[in-house]
């Protein structure tokens, strides 16, 4: 008689990803505040050149994404040689643990981290180690405490999400310098181009040979449904991960379309103003309601209520009004709703629904 087939051990303790929410039943006009994309869109050159890809979808795409990375490496400065592209950088880091981790090894989350980290974790049989963070920050004494002889990587978020706090660079060397060298530091830069002058890590890489950096250009290059991430590391680092990339993991309009987006700097630093600016009027507006927030320096913020009974009646008063926010209760934050910083007509609107749900319970 057959045996019951059975998945590798860790993967059915993984929860399914839930993304946010795009839709309200019977509501038109719907504003998606849930998931920080960038309401201004990709760059007119991003979509231009997606358009060109559509004469040649009968190819196949590039293998090596050498023009994507010499694209990259050109603005930031990297040496091309050392950068590898996946689909958002969530393959880079699901890679990351393929490679890296397995039976026996620990991975290194914090406890308000981005769920990716534990599920890959899970997903390449290694064991996910949660450390508490302080006030909504990564603490990294808390991080040195729980490394063992078995840390084999640890992940990071800067600037973090939910939160949107940032820790500064020196406290990020403060965390390389402790780590054991058989540890991989992972910095997830996500949001890192909302910080001016931050190189998300890449001097770090320098100096360090276990550092990787991963970056996105589904928030401020507005390129989320193309799903083009990249990351940076020492060069034996990438070559472990290029031997494991599936060889078309990039479609060719994707490549095009994130070549011209991160070579178009104007528009980027146009995002980028528009996006500090809101985010400092909407965080503001919101505490003169009494919801208060850390500061961000990310392209949303952590609205902070009360208690989890007012987060949620807060959620539900917005949905009645046709705006969809993040409850990120799995996150560990029930009392709070993940706001995205949209365009003036958003921010206001959120704004304004806000001091009609606090009217009413006054």
């Amino acid at each position: 008689m057959a045996s019951k087939i059975e998945p590798q051990p860790g993967i059915m303790d993984i929860d399914l990803y839930v993304g946010g929410a795009s839709t309200l039943d019977g509501v038109t006009n719907v504003l998606k505040l849930s998931s920080n994309e960038n309401p201004m869109g990709p760059s007119p050159a991003a979509k231009e050149a997606f358009s060109r890809a559509v004469h040649d979808l009968h190819r196949y795409p590039s293998t090596d994404h050498a023009s994507l990375r010499t694209a990259i490496g050109d603005v930031w400065s990297l040496d091309p040689d050392r950068i590898i592209c996946g689909v958002g950088s969530d393959e880079i880091l699901h890679m990351m643990c393929q490679a890296f981790a397995g039976h026996g090894d620990e991975v290194i989350h914090t406890e308000h981290g981005f769920a990716l980290y534990r599920i890959s974790t899970l997903a390449a049989g290694a064991t996910p180690v949660e450390v508490a963070e302080r006030d909504r920050m990564v603490d990294v004494d808390a991080i040195l405490a729980a490394v063992t002889n078995k840390t084999k990587l640890v992940f990071i978020a800067n600037p973090a999400n939910p939160t949107g706090t940032f820790l500064a660079p020196a406290e990020v060397a403060r965390l390389v310098d402790g780590l054991p060298a058989h540890c991989i530091l992972v910095l997830d830069g996500a949001y890192a181009e909302f910080v001016e002058g931050y190189d998300a890590g890449a001097s770090l890489i320098e100096a360090h040979p276990n550092v990787v950096m991963t970056r996105t250009f589904s928030k401020i290059y507005g390129l989320g449904g193309m799903r083009v991430g990249w990351g940076y590391a020492r060069r034996e680092i990438i070559d472990v991960l290029n031997r494991i990339r599936g060889p078309f993991n990039m479609s060719s309009a994707s490549l095009l379309a994130a070549e011209a987006a991160v070579r178009d700097a104007a528009y980027f630093a146009k995002c980028r103003t528009e996006n500090a600016r809101w985010r400092e009027w909407l965080s503001t507006a919101l505490a003169e309601l009494g919801v208060q927030s850390d500061t961000s320096t990310a392209n949303f913020i952590l609205a902070r209520f009360g208690s989890e009974e007012e987060a949620l009646a807060c959620n539900e008063q917005l949905k009645a009004a046709g705006i969809i926010v993040r409850h990120p209760k799995g996150y560990g934050f029930p009392h709070c709703l993940r706001i995205t910083v949209g365009d003036e007509s958003a921010c206001r609107r959120i704004v304004h629904a806000v001091g009609q749900f606090k009217g009413l319970r006054t």
